[in-house]
């Protein structure tokens, strides 16, 4: 428990670059959550209106709820995977500082910490592009609705 204010200002130089992971994961956390929020809203808006849909309104509606349900799900996932990914930066923060404070080599644990983190991360940015191709591809405007070339 000696150690110099150096060595703790190393240290803390060491937790900057976790940090600023920390930071990208909660812009990517924030964009998620809100298109989940417009996801949501829209399924409730078109749930809401069901009832009073009839012939192909009501076989869109149905197709477009299918979507939203899909899209909510993989919205989910990625905000899983990111969320995990945060937490086990956070960790990797942490056993930093025990690591500086019981003088014990957490080299390798450090490392897989971080290495799962990155893999996690990586996961929840393949939902998300898969959350956007998947709304990307349902909104299409009907050729019926589009004028003649």
């Amino acid at each position: 428990m000696n150690s110099s204010a150096a060595d703790i200002a190393h240290l803390i130089q060491l937790a900057v670059a976790p940090v600023f992971l920390l930071a990208g994961i909660g812009s990517i956390l924030n964009v998620l959550a809100q298109r989940l929020a417009r996801v949501v809203d829209r399924a409730r808006t078109l749930e809401r209106d069901f009832e009073r849909l009839e012939g192909i309104a009501r076989q869109r509606a149905t197709g477009e709820l299918r979507v939203l349900d899909l899209r909510m799900r993989t919205v989910n996932a990625a905000i899983t995977f990111c969320t995990a990914s945060a937490l086990f930066v956070c960790l990797v923060v942490a056993v930093l500082f025990v690591a500086d404070l019981t003088d014990f080599a957490f080299a390798r644990p450090i490392a897989w910490l971080f290495i799962v983190a990155m893999l996690l991360l990586i996961v929840g940015l393949f939902f998300f592009l898969r959350e956007i191709r998947i709304a990307t591809r349902s909104v299409r405007v009907r050729s019926e609705l589009l004028p003649p070339e």
